[in-house]
């Protein structure tokens, strides 16, 4: 068999050349459209849907929330398993689907499950699907760094201007603000003015609720225009809460102010986040989207946030934390290099002991349309250029090699005695 190979490709050189030639554009394709990333990705696939009831016990959370979840999910095509943590407020729900199955199909199907779920869950629970990214989808992290905000100001910036702008970058699936003070209006009641004035903690709920909304009204005519009726009622300042009536009291008004301290706060916290011992940080962490090259998303993220920083307030700089890519361009380097070291070894290993150069460019070649079909390979079967797969190519030159040099040389051996023979006779 490996004779007629031989034969063939001899008498039609003209196709062995355009193979080759077709080798090297489809490698060369496989090279540029191939993910690129540091690690290898080996986490689950899997949808996680996560569920917000917040001042309830893990026990409430388990009875309400996560048990009628798990039992209405259940039955879902191509599930490999469902797991649930219930924790203080939260709930979490890790649906594992088969590895063949398209991501974006599971996150569907659990979305239709979850449309009809939701009406055994309590009144104004909405359960919500998290990130369509992996556990490896956390690939730059970032700071903002400025002596003259407070950290209630920074995170603010953050979550109301660099998150949106960084969320419409090509590739990023979630921006997850860290570190700081959120804001919060905080009212603190006074449960002895309650009973004085004979209002119940609901009606100040109910009020309070009904207070920040707008509300339409019709259209007034006057003088052959129109004017558009309508009630502006939404909170902007301190002095609105201040101003919402409560109640009456001997026929007069009672205000919030008058049964509770309004005030500005910042939402309860669980940790905080620090940079190497420094101090306290604001910052974010993009998520890569599923199935993104990890290259291309982090030089986006870096364009799009010079063009951010041109929008930030004097003296707010961003800094790096983590940049996954300076791995990414670390690995390409390592294979580049074992690959010139492992030709020019190959190359003057042959021309020494064969002292052939032809022979020397036939190994040469065989080591080059290897590498180029392994891409071509992993492009083929969605394997991305990691450590593991450049170290394995790496790697897997010298035996590429092993072959072009037993070849090479035999042939060299069989022309050199076809030419004894010829002389001697």
């Amino acid at each position: 068999m490996i004779e007629k190979i031989v034969s063939w490709s001899i008498h039609n050189r003209f196709f062995v050349w355009m193979g080759i030639m077709l080798i090297v554009a489809g490698g060369i394709y496989s090279i540029r459209e191939t993910p690129v990333d540091a690690l290898p990705d080996l986490s689950e696939n899997q949808v996680i849907i996560l569920t917000e009831f917040m001042g309830r016990n893990p026990k409430i959370i388990e009875d309400q929330i996560t048990y009628p979840l798990v039992s209405n999910l259940q039955g879902i095509p191509l599930i490999k398993s469902i797991r649930a943590t219930s924790m203080f407020g939260m709930s979490f729900i890790f649906v594992v689907f088969k590895d063949d199955v398209d991501i974006y199909w599971a996150r569907t199907r659990v979305l239709e499950r979850l449309n009809y779920a939701q009406k055994f869950l309590p009144q104004g629970v909405i359960p919500g699907l998290g990130p369509d990214g992996t556990g490896l989808g956390h690939v730059f992290w970032y700071t903002l760094n400025s002596n003259d905000y407070n950290l209630g100001e920074l995170r603010a910036l953050q979550d109301w201007y660099v998150k949106f702008a960084l969320q419409n970058v090509e590739g990023v699936s979630e921006v997850a603000s860290f570190g700081g003070f959120q804001k919060r209006y905080q009212v603190t009641v006074n449960p002895h003015k309650l009973v004085y004035f004979g209002i119940s903690l609901m009606d100040v709920t109910r009020a309070v609720s009904a207070n920040n909304r707008d509300v339409g009204g019709s259209l007034y005519e006057m003088n052959a225009t129109g004017y558009l009726i309508r009630g502006q009622g939404y909170i902007t300042s301190l002095e609105d809460i201040k101003d919402i009536p409560i109640g009456t009291y001997k026929s007069i008004p009672v205000k919030l102010s008058d049964i509770a301290d309004v005030q500005m706060s910042s939402d309860l916290r669980l940790g905080i986040v620090e940079e190497n011992g420094e101090g306290e940080v604001v910052g974010g962490i993009v998520v890569m989207r599923f199935g993104e090259n990890a290259k291309d998303v982090i030089e986006r993220t870096k364009i799009r946030m010079k063009d951010i920083e041109k929008g930030l307030p004097p003296g707010v700089k961003f800094k790096t934390a983590y940049d996954r890519s300076n791995l990414i361009s670390a690995a390409i380097s390592t294979l580049k290099e074992a690959l010139w070291q492992e030709i020019l070894i190959v190359c003057i290993t042959v021309i020494l002991f064969l002292f052939s150069i032809r022979s020397g460019l036939v190994a040469i070649f065989s080591i080059l349309l290897s590498v180029l079909i392994g891409f071509m390979l992993m492009k083929l079967f969605g394997v991305t250029s990691n450590i593991m797969s450049l170290g394995g190519i790496a790697l897997a030159i010298g035996d590429v090699v092993d072959p072009g040099i037993v070849m090479a040389e035999n042939a060299y051996r069989a022309l050199t005695n076809r030419v004894l023979k010829n002389q001697k006779t």
